[in-house]
């Protein structure tokens, strides 16, 4: 039920933008309702394809957010359901969809086209109703112009009316203008009745002598004057003819067969053109020459002769005969090349539009299938149910498809890429983020916990999180308070000793730095987990002066002050690429300040420490 009620909202929405873009063909024509239903009916038809992967998406999206949100994902993981058996009845669904989208786009699809495209060219061409406005001219019906001051909508009269009759041409045009009149349709629809009153009528008489300086017209006064005006107001269909070689209109048999016909028509095309171009423009000039048979050239090629030093000694004449004469072949073999060109070219283009329509009918059905594997992981990643976030991300996700596949079409289209390169791009694109969310989503990974990413980003940088430790509301063993004192002591000697060896507050050599060997510090991550140990047993106290001392202590990110990577040879090539060196070397520089910093502050925090525990 949820994804029936997500797929009419998202066919809803894609026939609001299909209408808004053909709204000026339907407004002000009093097309009857049956023309407009037909219209929204074969409209919905062929979005159906479009509307199935967006449905998916968002249903998905709220159908395991739901799950996530009430913590049914979690249970079914904790009894040893894997997501993929949890999705398997799912992808069952989706894949009937994804037959049920191909059978659209294969079979109703090119019919619901044909129709639809016919009914719009029908509604282009019908005549819209007979609508006149006051105070500005109506040009509608073909050869008038109506001008009406006043309008009465209740009883039909229009008054001081003004009209321009340019039937005839503009030499011979007829101005009429009355104080009152009346405009009917014909009972068959295809005349209109003009009934005028009390008015005059202009008309020029065109002049048969050109020289004749006075143009005469003719100036009529009527009391009443009726007019018949042609004007076809029915709504008439047009042949669907015209749809055959559209290849929206076919299905992928009808697609493959005019693809190979047409691959055949350019290749012999151009077979012919190449023998036309061979056997005439490029052909060497075969003359023969004889003078008592005693001189018999052939064959005479250009390039064989000096053809300037032949120019320089023509005369004057000669060489104009010559100049007009190349020009005139060069440009009627210009001519006669953009014609073929453009043949060519048309053919082409129809190609490749058949083409990507053959591939199109693949690719937004397996679109199905793979905004599934992106919604329902997706779904189960962030947790969100209802109509809030899943709306955003998928319609966030089905712009970036959007973009992509309409890039690509383009693409394709034109000639810029291969035609299958630029239809499979999306697919290529969101398939393998299908499966990464999917994977990710099967092993519970925070890919998308804004936590992790902010946690990683403090570690790049530098920045520490604090200490907050509060009173223990139940205790089961109290700290050592004998042993402690001892233990501290010790630490705070640890500290000082490391910080005095390893020079901490020096800069480090940078070629000893990346050709160390040792991927960790021992010393430090020894000293770094007593503390802990120290600071989790004290952290048992009922005082609150030691809690306050013991969120003192720094937390020590044990890794920052040595090498970047753990692999030696990646240390290596990160100190010889020197921008990226240089960078990690003034980073490790600084984390070094840091920790001497921190060895500094936690021998005070001892001292503290000790004060505290001695006063008890």
């Amino acid at each position: 039920m949820l994804f029936i009620g997500t797929f009419f909202i998202c066919l809803f929405i894609f026939m609001m933008q299909f209408l808004w873009k053909y709204v000026d063909e339907m407004v002000g024509k009093g097309l009857e309702v049956s023309v407009l239903a037909q219209f929204f009916f074969y409209s919905a038809l062929t979005l159906v394809p479009l509307s199935l992967p967006l449905a998916i998406l968002l249903a998905a999206l709220i159908t395991f957010g739901n799950f996530g949100e009430r913590f049914e994902l979690l249970a079914m993981k904790a009894a040893g359901v894997p997501l993929l058996k949890i999705m398997r009845p799912l992808i069952i669904f989706i894949t009937f969809i994804c037959c049920v989208s191909f059978y659209f786009q294969n079979v109703i699809g090119p019919i619901a086209e044909t129709k639809l495209w016919t009914l719009l060219f029908s509604m282009k061409q019908k005549s819209p109703e007979v609508d006149i406005p006051e105070g500005v001219f109506y040009d509608e019906i073909d050869g008038y112009n109506l001008y009406v001051k006043h309008k009465n909508r209740k009883t039909g009269m229009l008054y001081d009316v003004l009209i321009y009759n340019f039937e005839k041409g503009f030499e011979n045009a007829q101005i009429i203008k009355a104080d009152s009149g009346r405009l009917e349709m014909t009972a068959d629809k295809q005349h209109l009745y003009l009934h005028l009153y009390s008015g005059e009528q202009f008309e020029n008489l065109k002049s048969q002598n050109m020289s004749q300086k006075n143009v005469p017209y003719r100036r009529e006064t009527f009391r009443e004057k009726h007019a018949i005006i042609e004007f076809n107001s029915d709504f008439n269909m047009v042949d669907a003819g015209f749809m055959s070689n559209q290849s929206r209109s076919k299905d992928m048999k009808m697609l493959q067969a005019g693809i190979d016909s047409m691959k055949v028509l350019n290749d012999s095309v151009g077979r012919v053109y190449y023998q036309e171009a061979m056997g005439g423009t490029y052909k060497p000039t075969s003359t023969v020459l004889s003078k008592q048979d005693t001189v018999k050239i052939e064959t005479a090629n250009l390039r064989f002769y000096n053809v300037d030093s032949l120019y320089n000694v023509a005369t004057l004449a000669q060489k104009q005969k010559i100049l007009s004469t190349a020009v005139s072949r060069a440009e009627s073999a210009a001519s006669d090349w953009s014609f073929k060109s453009f043949s060519l070219l048309q053919t082409e283009s129809s190609l490749r539009r058949h083409m990507t329509s053959w591939h199109d009918k693949l690719t937004l059905s397996l679109a199905c299938l793979i905004f599934f594997f992106i919604g329902a992981p997706l779904g189960g990643i962030i947790r969100k149910g209802g109509l809030g976030m899943p709306v955003v991300v998928s319609v966030l996700i089905f712009i970036i498809y959007y973009i992509i596949n309409n890039t690509g079409f383009k693409m394709a289209r034109d000639g810029k890429w291969i035609v299958w390169m630029g239809m499979w791009t999306s697919t290529a694109v969101l398939a393998p983020l299908g499966a990464f969310l999917t994977y990710k989503s099967n092993n519970d990974s925070v890919v998308l916990n804004a936590d992790a990413y902010i946690n990683w980003f403090k570690k790049i940088v530098g920045i520490r999180s604090v200490r907050h430790l509060f009173r223990k509301e139940v205790i089961i063993h109290d700290p050592d308070y004998v042993r402690l004192p001892d233990d501290l002591r010790k630490l705070s000697v640890d500290c000082r000793v490391y910080a005095d060896k390893k020079r901490l507050k020096r800069a480090p050599n940078y070629v000893k730095l990346w050709m160390n060997d040792a991927p960790r510090d021992e010393e430090m991550v020894e000293i770094n987990d007593r503390l802990e140990s120290y600071i989790d047993e004290m952290s048992n106290t009922r005082s609150v002066a030691l809690l306050t001392a013991l969120n003192n202590y720094p937390v020590i990110p044990v890794h920052a002050h040595v090498r970047p990577f753990r692999n030696y040879w990646l240390n290596m090539l990160c100190g010889i690429v020197l921008p990226l060196g240089l960078f990690f070397y003034f980073r490790i520089w600084a984390f070094r300040i840091r920790l001497s910093k921190d060895m500094e502050r936690i021998i005070k925090t001892n001292e503290e420490i000790l004060r505290i525990i001695e006063t008890k």
